[in-house]
């Protein structure tokens, strides 16, 4: 048989032309792929804020269709191509919380399963924050949320003002935890004229640290208010107290555990000076505002003219806004990480800060492999 004559590579392939503006579209692809913007939300009112950050970015808001079937199921359908993309989901959290963790979730499974190449939740206020210890016989939900995040196909999270920032240990993936105070106290330099007269406040030891770290940008003096319950919970009803059958017990003779003193809810004290000046209440969430009244009122008792509330998420949930229009409290200020626009309707007192500027700086700085650092210039660990 005659031998076959073997072609090199190239000149097999030498007929073939590519497309004109082939080339320069692999070679921009290779150097950097793009991204896109989602917005997970099915309401209207919880999109606003995934709108003002795809303007400050340039970009337009995603295709998608996320809405809720009348048996009450969450579907959602990406609309374009995200394949080698990194997209970012945006997602607010609105009254109805686990509405909004399923449309996250499934969202997030979409876009994996379309091949996209980092998906990145944009997600400034956490639900289930709260609920980050262990409680009796509960569950530490916040870690099992994480968990979900990672299985649905999150793979980096944006968040901003953790309520415990050891809930980033919860995630097996990295996690940005933002910080609003420097928008709240650029709040308090300029839409406060007498802020010099001023002090910061903390409703009880707990929030000592954060309120310190706000005087101290400031140069305001702190007061703290001692007297609140610390701790809600009944133990003695859960089985903790109850003793060993005899005929059961195996402790030893000698082992006597020292019987623990009751709980007993101090007097109310301020420590700190707040008579004849302004008093600024700061805290990282305000929902129950019932213990945000009652410290009003207590600095009022004590002299205060003027009350402040500032805080970062705003859920002001049930009946939040009605207590607030009657209370002591001037103002109430809250970002919007938290869509509360119907709450601003009933009550007037409250105002909103928008901290769209750092979640779009941010989203820029990670797709660009930017360092994060620049968002942390003064920001302390107690902030």
């Amino acid at each position: 048989m005659p031998r076959k004559l073997l072609l090199p590579y190239k000149s097999v392939f030498s007929h073939f032309q590519a497309p004109r503006g082939l080339h320069d579209s692999l070679a921009m692809n290779a150097a950097r792929s793009g991204y896109r913007v989602f917005s997970a939300n099915s309401t209207a009112a919880s999109t606003e804020l995934a709108k003002k950050i795809t303007e400050r970015l340039g970009a337009e808001l995603g295709k998608s269709v996320v809405y809720q079937e009348t048996n009450g199921e969450t579907r959602v359908e990406i609309k374009e191509s995200v394949r080698g993309q990194d997209i970012f989901i945006i997602q607010t959290i609105p009254r109805d919380v686990n509405t909004a963790v399923m449309e996250l979730l499934i969202m997030a499974y979409a876009l994996k399963t379309s091949c996209a190449r980092n998906i990145i939740g944009v997600i400034p206020y956490f639900p289930y924050s709260k609920q980050s210890k262990m409680r009796k016989r509960g569950s530490i939900v916040c870690k099992l949320l994480a968990s979900m995040l990672a299985k649905a196909g999150l793979t980096h999270i944006i968040t901003m003002d953790l309520h415990q920032k050891e809930i980033q240990g919860f995630f097996s993936f990295p996690v940005d935890n933002l910080r609003a105070s420097p928008f709240l106290l650029q709040y308090i330099q300029e839409e406060i004229p007498d802020y010099r007269n001023a002090v910061i406040v903390a409703k009880s030891p707990g929030a000592a640290k954060r309120a310190q770290s706000y005087a101290e940008r400031l140069r305001l003096g702190l007061a703290v208010i001692h007297g609140e319950a610390q701790c809600t919970e009944q133990d003695m009803d859960d089985g903790r107290h109850s003793p060993p059958m005899l005929k059961n017990a195996t402790v030893h003779p000698g082992l006597e555990l020292p019987l623990m003193m009751a709980k007993e809810k101090p007097p109310i004290t301020v420590v700190g000076d707040v008579g004849g000046r302004i008093a600024i209440i700061v805290d990282d969430i305000i929902d129950d505002v019932e213990s945000f009244v009652a410290a009003a009122e207590i600095l009022k008792e004590r002299g205060a003219y003027k009350i402040f509330v500032m805080a970062t998420h705003g859920l002001l949930s049930a009946d939040a806004p009605r207590l607030i229009e009657e209370s002591s409290i001037d103002e109430v200020v809250v970002t919007n990480t938290v869509p509360h626009e119907v709450q601003k309707l009933q009550c007037p007192k409250i105002k909103t800060v928008d901290i769209s500027l750092i979640l779009s700086e941010a989203i820029r700085r990670i797709h660009n492999g930017e360092s994060m650092a620049y968002l942390f210039r003064n920001i302390t660990v107690d902030d």
